[in-house]
């Protein structure tokens, strides 16, 4: 407001003025006078003006900022009810995957409880089996590839399992990162609530005198919403790479159980066919050994008749040449060359003959009858080679298999 100065020179009045000189005094007072009480008019105006205009200017800040402070307490809420959201989404999460860990903890345990000492042990006994029967069969290839799918089953449980620790590690920091995020929200949200109910007729209220800027904030509106964005989208991302984790965990736990079953029941399907083959080959070969036994025993019969036989030739021969000899005693012409000197020669040279060809198959005999006992003996062998490895096949590996059990947890 523009103000008017007004300089007035006093000087001492003369003892007597003149008429003029009292109208201009008259007039110059009126004058003053005027332009005072124009000057405390327009003053007076002007603060009643800038009263109202203040009032009106903090009652609209106020109501401004109330309207502020209720738009941001209901941004923070909603932040807030998010993150709370996705704090428990994170949560649940973490047991359903502390579950999954328990199951592979426990299938890992079906797994490596005996079932590879168990192939390894049945390899080692199968190193006993004798003779022929040492041979590279079709369960000696299926016990080797059931260590390997064994061994194979063990690496990648193992290797989901630590997986499953990392992920739940990543939840945790997440949901470290969440909680820290909602302890702001909710600091934040206390000091606004107790804005909103301030009243400037309180009392305990403070004006703020210090030098420095009123507004200390360091942080960006958008930054302040881009934080608790990135919280959100880094929590979805987890909680995604959660399930897939789960719904992965499930799939191989299933394709590890169904390979490591398909592969035993395999095996034992092996070893099944191989104890039912070493079976048959051992009944062929008893009934075989039953069946020489019986062939030495006539041999043998035959042999003590082809003796026998021989030994009743000798009489008949010894007979034959003491008639021959005592016709040689015949005097002179009695010497003759009759038909009973010819009978007697005949059946001497017959008598050799049989005895020749009885011998001969008295030799035969005996060679046959050695011939079947070392064929007895060599089927005896066979048949305890047999009965060896039925005993490490069907007895020691199949007992000991029937413990092998996997189970999908």
């Amino acid at each position: 407001m523009a103000r008017s100065d007004i300089n007035v020179n006093y000087v001492f009045p003369p003892s007597r003025f003149t008429l003029d000189e009292w109208h201009h005094n008259n007039q110059f007072r009126y004058q003053c006078s005027e332009t005072q009480r124009e000057l405390s008019d327009r003053l007076l105006a002007e603060a009643t003006l800038a009263c109202d205009s203040a009032k009106e200017i903090v009652k609209t800040n106020k109501e401004e900022t109330d309207h502020r402070l209720l738009e941001k307490l209901n941004d923070i809420e909603f932040r807030k009810g998010e993150l709370q959201r996705m704090r428990k989404d994170i949560a649940l999460e973490i047991d359903a995957l502390f579950v999954y860990k328990e199951r592979i903890i426990n299938v890992l345990k079906s797994v490596k409880r005996n079932a590879l000492a168990i192939c390894e042990r049945c390899l080692i006994a199968r190193k006993c089996r004798l003779s022929i029967d040492l041979v590279y069969d079709n369960v000696e290839t299926n016990l080797l590839k059931e260590c390997e799918v064994i061994q194979g089953a063990e690496n990648l449980l193992d290797r989901i399992l630590k997986n499953t620790y990392e992920q739940i590690r990543k939840l945790k920091a997440t949901l470290y990162h969440i909680d820290h995020d909602l302890k702001n929200k909710e600091d934040n949200l206390h000091i606004d609530r107790r804005n909103v109910t301030l009243k400037e007729t309180d009392f305990n209220l403070s004006i703020y005198h210090d030098t420095s800027s009123l507004d200390n904030s360091v942080v960006m509106l958008n930054e302040w919403e881009l934080q608790t964005n990135i919280n959100v989208i880094d929590a979805n991302k987890e909680m995604n790479s959660a399930k897939q984790l789960r719904y992965y965990i499930d799939t191989i736990i299933k394709q590890t159980i169904d390979e490591l079953n398909n592969q035993k029941n395999v095996t034992n399907e092996a070893f099944r066919q191989r104890c039912e083959q070493t079976r048959e080959a051992k009944t062929k070969l008893e009934l075989q050994h039953s069946e020489i036994i019986k062939q030495v025993a006539t041999i043998s019969s035959n042999i003590t008749h082809i003796k026998k036989s021989i030994a009743e030739k000798e009489g008949y021969i010894a007979l034959a040449h003491t008639r021959l000899g005592h016709r040689r005693q015949r005097p002179g012409i009695e010497h003759t060359q009759d038909l009973v000197q010819v009978n007697l020669v005949k059946e001497i040279n017959e008598l050799r003959n049989v005895v020749a060809n009885l011998q001969r198959m008295l030799c035969e005999a005996e060679a046959l009858l050695r011939y079947l006992l070392k064929t007895q003996i060599q089927l005896e062998e066979d048949i305890n080679v047999k009965t060896n490895t039925l005993k490490i096949d069907e007895v020691e590996c199949v007992t000991l298999r029937q413990s092998i059990d996997y189970r999908a947890y």
